[in-house]
């Protein structure tokens, strides 16, 4: 008893000596006021689209952001569709190909051109990140002659195979394999591993963070892709979802209210996506600032 009680004099006497907190000054006011309106910049297209999905056809250019008449009857009616299940099924499909496709072959590449010494490298290094200059509409017509003259067209591999491998996936994935160390390959090369195995139970889980953002950027990148989707398909059951979704409407009005429904739903699966990788981006950038 006797040491608590000289214990807990010195403990309040700390408490009270510590230095009160100072006030915010005035650039940290500016500094919280511009992420709050950044914030609502980024909320307000969202929650303009789901006040959208809620209203009737004659209140759709009416921008008030609470409908007078909310209703679930757009969402009734887009589920009902038959057609946007197949939509879904096919943006599913080829976002989840594409995404697999990107983190096993660009990291491949990535793997090969930073941890190999061979005649060349640079240059190839340098020829893939030159294709990142290219916009896509100048290379939308060769992939239609190359998919017309394979057969491609209106199928699944046709929408897919400009995207199974990326340049920014390989040049991302070449950057954080600089960052594993060169003696653990050479560890799993004396204790046996092949370089399929070093590359797959040596390298690969060293760079999660990184194969979690090529990930994200993948499957949001073929979700929302548009225009060539568009072009390569022919029959309604082939189209993507936003490709089926512009379909809403006629030539004399376009149905704004069930467009925004359909939007609406279609983000749940990058809301998912995100969710599940989100943890490893943070890990990354923790280490990274351990690191620094």
């Amino acid at each position: 008893m006797a040491v608590t009680e000289e214990i807990r004099p010195n403990a309040d006497a700390l408490l009270h000596a510590a230095p009160p907190r100072r006030p915010a000054n005035l650039g940290q006011i500016l500094r919280w006021t511009l992420l709050f309106l950044g914030g609502i910049a980024m909320v307000m297209p969202i929650a303009y689209m789901i006040s959208t999905s809620l209203k009737w056809p004659h209140e759709v250019y009416n921008l008030q952001l609470i409908p007078d008449e909310p209703h679930l009857e757009n969402y009734t009616y887009v589920l009902e569709d038959g057609r946007f299940y197949g939509w879904f099924i096919n943006s599913i499909v080829i976002a989840v190909v594409t995404t697999v496709s990107n983190v096993l072959f660009d990291s491949l590449v990535g793997y090969t051109l930073c941890k190999f010494r061979f005649p060349g490298r640079y240059i190839v290094f340098i020829a893939i990140l030159s294709t990142l200059m290219i916009p896509t509409e100048m290379l939308v017509i060769p992939w239609y002659l190359m998919s017309q003259q394979l057969g491609w067209l209106d199928t699944y591999w046709g929408i897919m195979f400009p995207g199974l491998m990326t340049a920014f996936g390989t040049f991302l994935m070449k950057q954080f394999f600089e960052t594993v160390p060169d003696d653990f390959i050479e560890a799993a090369r004396i204790d046996g591993l092949n370089e399929l195995q070093i590359w797959w139970t040596v390298a690969m889980p060293l760079v999660k963070p990184a194969l979690a953002a090529l990930a994200i950027f993948v499957f949001l990148g073929n979700w929302t892709a548009f225009i060539w989707p568009l072009i390569v398909t022919n029959s309604v059951e082939m189209y993507t979802l936003p490709v089926g979704l512009s379909s809403f409407g006629d030539e004399a009005d376009v149905a704004w209210e069930l467009i925004m429904t359909g939007a609406a739903i279609s983000t749940i699966p990058t809301l998912v996506v995100f969710l599940i990788f989100q943890r490893y981006i943070i890990q990354g950038v923790v280490m990274a600032g351990l690191k620094g």
